[in-house]
């Protein structure tokens, strides 16, 4: 960790979402027999030539390059929650880095549909679970992980929806719990980070992609506080706000980590790189936007802001 000799060392963490791994190989007819084939469908004829293995594989080393203390990941590592993407998956976290070192949250592409845990979601187990927590299924959310000045507080919003509906909800007793922690968290003066795919506020996205319960959700944020709510889902870069009592809480979107190219007013790849430290007792934290150069297959700062956080 950067600066241990202060009594408020900087903590630097790197935020990346919907990879959307490449599908290595056909799938049976038999597994198309349901949602999956129209995802397939798309995949086959637009999503492949958005989303690019050699960009992605960029965009990690320059994440690797930058030698941050932590990674958050916030969903969508697979395209139509086939088993065989989810081992793929694993072995992609692996090569990334340990698990210690990475958060993630699932995304609705990983819940595309139904399908047993030990067979999808449980393949990424010890990059979701919560310090010192066993994880056996999506009921173990949400997940806390404290590193550093840091709280990661892991929520998923995904489940399996109907075709044509890439919907997300948090749910009644995940928010419940949700709030408790960030109070706990929250008394122990720590600066506390949501990580949820599907972006919490609404009207971000049309009603067929929106977080369900997202009123619930920053009424559960108003009451218990947190400093920061990270998001994936749009593919683009967006700066929101959910309202508190201390003040907004900033809501940040990051773009898709393997785009190639700009489609459908979604943005090229991205990743943000944030600095936290401590100024007088209060937090500090600013944003670095590292975006794609398609021209040299490298990551580039394209922006550098800080992000006012609740007093």
């Amino acid at each position: 960790m950067n600066g241990a000799e202060s009594p408020h060392p900087m903590f630097t963490f790197a935020h990346l979402s919907d990879p959307h791994l490449a599908i290595q190989s056909a799938p049976g007819l038999r597994s198309l027999m349901n949602k999956r084939l129209i995802g397939y469908l798309s995949w086959r004829t637009k999503r492949r030539a958005i989303h690019e293995t050699r960009v992605l594989a960029a965009l990690t080393e320059a994440i690797k390059q930058a030698e941050t203390d932590h990674i958050a990941i916030t969903g969508d590592l697979t395209n139509i929650a086939l088993p065989a993407e989810f081992k793929e998956a694993r072995r992609w976290l692996d090569g990334f880095g340990p698990a210690q070192s990475i958060t993630l949250v699932p995304g609705n592409h990983d819940a595309y549909v139904g399908v047993p845990w030990s067979a999808s979601l449980g393949q990424w187990a010890d990059y979701m679970r919560g310090d010192g927590q066993q994880m056996n299924s999506p009921d173990d959310f949400p997940t806390v992980r404290i590193r550093g000045p840091v709280a990661f507080i892991g929520i998923s919003s995904a489940h399996p929806s109907a075709p044509h509906l890439a919907v997300g909800s948090v749910g009644r007793e995940q928010l419940a719990e949700m709030e408790q922690r960030l109070a706990e968290l929250g008394r122990e003066k720590l600066l506390r980070i949501v990580l949820i795919h599907h972006p919490p506020v609404p009207g971000t996205v049309k009603p067929r992609a929106s977080l369900l319960d997202a009123g619930d959700f920053a009424d559960a944020i108003a009451r218990a506080g947190a400093e920061l709510v990270l998001h994936g889902h749009t593919h683009r870069m967006s700066h929101q706000a959910i309202k508190t009592p201390r003040g907004p809480v900033p809501v940040i979107g990051v773009a898709s980590a393997s785009a190639r190219a700009q489609h459908a007013h979604r943005e090229q790849a991205q990743f943000h790189l944030y600095t936290v430290s401590r100024e007088a007792e209060q937090w500090r934290l600013d944003l670095e936007i590292r975006g794609l150069d398609e021209s040299a297959l490298t990551f580039r700062t394209v922006r550098k802001l800080p992000v006012p956080l609740p007093a």
